[in-house]
């Protein structure tokens, strides 16, 4: 099985390096062509010239891109090859392009899959991310395998775009949790506790405390804001959320004010930087 890799981002660099290891992957391709290039060579592996050239070159053919805009392109410069074949879409888009461009897949004899991930950077490198995966239950199997060789659990979760639909309840709600976090720890500091003994609590202690408090108080209390999630990624979930709540006739309040509060952070120059820069949207001096 020749498996083919469009997207060589933060998340689709290290996805790649993992299917290397495992002996899984032919061929990539990305718009950057220096960046495929630097992957080709410190692994030898195949860089196709074009989408189209790697979808000819390939049976099984992952995508990991940034937003609707570019899955859509790549999708449609590519759907009239895919017969017989299999597209695993692991970026986050909105489920109703999924499921329309899912319909075209299948129209020309392929499968596609949404197989949105759960996890940041780290965690790929870990091999610790959690994929949600929606398409047609009879090829599932191989998708898992595949998947597997990345990701420590490969969850099946229904049709063409319950996998995304089931991404999108994650951010919705670690989006607003660290909007809220952001501004409990702004309170705290400003009350005269130090940044540290903010952190410690919510990481430690806090009855609210998770996974997510643990990598981000430590990232607050710091300003470190090296990116493990950008802030213009957090942004472009949130407006994903926001349009398919209204499609589905669902009040969503608490993830429409986040939204706007990563806004505010990418107004400030936050876009690049980990979305736990929130902060500084609190951090900002008022006056009384």
């Amino acid at each position: 099985m020749r498996v083919g890799l469009i997207g060589l981002g933060v998340m689709g660099y290290r996805i790649g390096t993992n299917l290397v290891k495992e002996g899984k992957l032919h061929v990539v391709y990305n718009r950057t062509t220096k960046k495929a290039d630097e992957f080709g060579k410190q692994y030898g592996v195949k860089v196709a010239k074009s989408t189209r050239d790697l979808t000819s070159d390939s049976d099984v053919i992952l995508l990991m891109l940034s937003d609707d805009q570019a899955v859509n392109e790549v999708v449609n410069e590519i759907k009239s090859n895919m017969n017989g074949k299999i597209l695993i879409d692991m970026s986050t888009i909105s489920p109703s392009l999924s499921i329309s461009l899912a319909s075209d897949v299948m129209k020309v004899g392929g499968k596609m899959y949404d197989a949105p991930v759960v996890g940041t950077s780290i965690m790929v490198e870990q091999k610790r991310l959690t994929v949600l995966v929606g398409g047609p239950q009879d090829g599932f199997q191989s998708v898992k395998e595949l998947l597997s060789s990345t990701a420590s659990s490969v969850l099946y979760m229904g049709k063409n775009g319950m996998g995304l639909y089931a991404k999108l309840v994650n951010n919705l709600l670690i989006g607003t949790y660290v909007a809220s976090m952001a501004e409990a720890f702004n309170l705290g500091v400003n009350s005269g506790l130090s940044p540290e003994q903010v952190a410690e609590f919510l990481a430690k202690f806090s009855s609210a405390r998770s996974p997510t408090s643990e990598l981000k108080a430590g990232k607050m209390a710091s300003r470190d804001y090296s990116t493990q999630f950008a802030t213009k990624h957090m942004r472009k979930d949130l407006e994903i959320i926001d349009r398919e709540a209204q499609k589905l006739g669902v009040i969503n309040p608490m993830s429409a004010l986040a939204l706007q509060l990563y806004r505010m952070a990418e107004y400030l120059g936050l876009s690049e930087s980990d979305y736990a820069s929130v902060l500084e949207v609190y951090s900002r001096k008022h006056k009384r």
